[in-house]
């Protein structure tokens, strides 16, 4: 590739202020704007190209079906007389053929059916987020004068041919940055909210951005499902909260009625019940959080590169050190995930840095290397029971990787060029649509759709 050999070449040929050299007509062009008004030229322009002209050979690559496996050897004949021989358990079994099937996906774009024609296409696509058992997906997307509105979309339809799925519209939207978004069993929340029925899923907002007042809101999903205004339930609850960067939701029976968000230096825990809010005091801005299952434990990324534990069953005590466990990055921590079992943690940064730590050692473990970011708070998705984390880098590459070893087993380039406001947005799960739904990645950009079907 073109492109390619230039950027290789110019490692080796010498550099000049203010110039680039072009390895195709082998010589030096300058760089300086305003020698050519019309098109001038900048290492950041040149290095744009570069990347748009490898995002198109991957997909071409992609649309001939070249994609092979990234292990040599690994192919499904080979796996199943090794299962058959007794050479490999179930369990290793189960993730290499996972492997096998992601590294054969391909993308159709979904059509979206809306009941209300209006909605459908119309807005950026921001955040998505699958509910407990993913048989839909809760979206953020930007409305064109400015804030978010919030919608549901059903994934029944991805069993069809036609690929279609249902997208309802909200009522409510909001003038301010949705930061965080998920999703919760509604049976959590039914001892202290009398309305409507256990069915469904709730829903939780953090919205708000540095330097403005923000809320945290409690949304009932139903409120997405009916298409007569007259019926839908209103907001559970909103909480008033400040330089908000992140929010968790506590699902330990000790605190389940618990929810933190992540501000400028200070975490605060609220009780949706009686109100009551404890501040712990930090050093720096808590942009990630996550609470353990098995104890009432929150794990907070911080802009400084500190990741630490807080007992939310802690009161608070005048000089007390509330930091628990400690584990250090080199950049901002922009997200936190803790595997089941809570012996570990993954924590990626803005250095695009992606650790495993084990949490009894404080120590990092594995680091699962490709993942690109500078800036941008961009999460993490696991799945245990397949193996794999995905991830979805500022260059707008997804990348899946191999939970058990790290190992990288496939980078999938966006179908729009790469830009600061087209960077996809992800779901994978072996069951979309729910128990008998079908496998793979969702993908939204821009005001498109992806299904990446590994089946």
């Amino acid at each position: 590739d073109a492109s390619s050999s230039s950027l290789t070449q110019n490692s080796v040929v010498p550099e000049l202020p203010g110039f680039y050299y072009d390895s195709e007509k082998n010589r030096y062009f300058r760089l300086l704007p305003g020698h050519n008004n019309y098109n001038p030229l900048t290492k950041e322009s040149i290095q744009h190209k570069a990347m748009e002209c490898k995002r198109l050979r991957l997909l071409e690559e992609e649309e001939k079906q070249k994609k092979k496996t990234t292990r040599v050897g690994l192919n499904s004949s080979v796996l199943l007389q090794k299962r058959q021989l007794g050479l490999l358990s179930s369990t290793s079994y189960c993730r290499l053929v996972h492997e096998l099937k992601v590294n054969c996906m391909r993308r159709r774009k979904i059509e979206i059916h809306s009941p209300d024609s209006s909605v459908a296409g119309t807005n950026n696509f921001k955040i998505i987020v699958a509910d407990v058992a993913c048989e839909r997906i809760f979206t953020v997307n930007d409305v064109e004068h400015g804030g978010c509105k919030y919608g549901i979309i059903n994934l029944r339809g991805l069993g069809k041919e036609s690929l279609t799925v249902e997208m309802y519209d909200n009522l409510y939207f909001t003038n301010r940055k949705v930061l965080c978004l998920f999703t919760l069993p509604s049976v959590v929340f039914w001892e202290y909210c009398c309305w409507g029925g256990r069915g469904g899923h709730v829903k939780l907002c953090l919205m708000g951005i540095a330097e403005t007042p923000g809320c945290a809101s409690l949304l009932p999903a139903s409120l997405f499902s009916s298409t007569n205004p007259g019926d839908r339930p209103g907001m559970l609850c909103s909480f008033k909260i400040s330089t908000a960067w992140s929010c968790a939701w506590c699902l330990n029976p000790q605190a389940d009625n618990c929810f933190s968000t992540g501000l400028t230096r200070r975490v605060l825990v609220t009780n949706v019940v009686t109100g009551h809010r404890q501040t712990f005091g930090t050093s720096s801005d808590v942009l990630a959080q996550q609470f353990a299952i098995q104890a009432p434990v929150l794990y907070n990324g911080c802009r400084s590169g500190e990741v630490f534990s807080i007992d939310v069953r802690q009161r608070s005590r005048k000089g007390q050190s509330w930091k628990a466990i400690r584990l250090f990055h080199g950049s901002a921590v922009t997200s936190v995930h803790l595997l089941e079992a809570e012996h570990y943690l993954l924590a990626a940064d803005m250095a695009g840095k992606i650790k495993l730590w084990d949490l009894r050692t404080a120590k990092c473990v594995k680091e699962y290397k490709g993942h690109h970011n500078e800036y941008a708070l961009l999460p993490l998705h696991v799945n245990e029971e397949e193996g794999l984390l995905t991830a979805v880098g500022q260059d707008c590459y997804t990348r899946i990787w191999s939970l058990q070893d790290a190992h990288l087993l496939r980078t999938i380039p966006s179908p729009h060029p790469s830009s600061k406001d087209a960077i996809p947005s992800v779901v994978f799960s072996s069951r979309l649509g729910g128990s008998q739904g079908v496998p793979g990645l969702l993908m939204a950009v821009k005001q498109d759709l992806y299904h990446f079907s590994y089946n």
